[in-house]
């Protein structure tokens, strides 16, 4: 086999892989998008407006936080530990609760 064929056989391998690579992120992605429209969706029917409002202000401050929260809210529904739709005083309360909660597990450290 001349260097010439080896290059192009290598060139070829390459591209299948970079091609295969690409498609595996769009297959990944695609299934990242229809994951977060069904939560979406669900979290559309659980909430008021107004406490969607708020959970959009929680996520551009917060965006870790807030993902955390629609993933509780999602279960808390779902189980009917609440009554849906949750209104904004509910979510206050939840956010609070849930806030407290996180704080107690903060970790301090004296020195004497």
């Amino acid at each position: 086999m001349s260097s010439d064929e080896e290059l192009e056989r290598l060139r070829q391998q390459r591209m299948a892989q970079i091609q295969a690579q690409r498609s595996q992120h769009e297959e990944t992605a695609l299934a990242q998008q229809e994951a977060e429209a069904q939560k979406q969706g669900i979290l559309r029917k659980i909430l008021t407006p107004e406490a969607r409002q708020r959970l959009t202000n929680v996520k551009l401050v917060q965006p870790e936080f807030a993902a955390q929260i629609e993933l509780q809210l999602i279960q808390i529904a779902q189980t009917g530990r609440v009554a849906l739709p949750i209104t904004d005083e509910v979510l206050k309360r939840l956010l609070a609760q849930i806030q407290s909660q996180q704080t107690k597990r903060d970790i301090t450290i004296r020195r004497v």
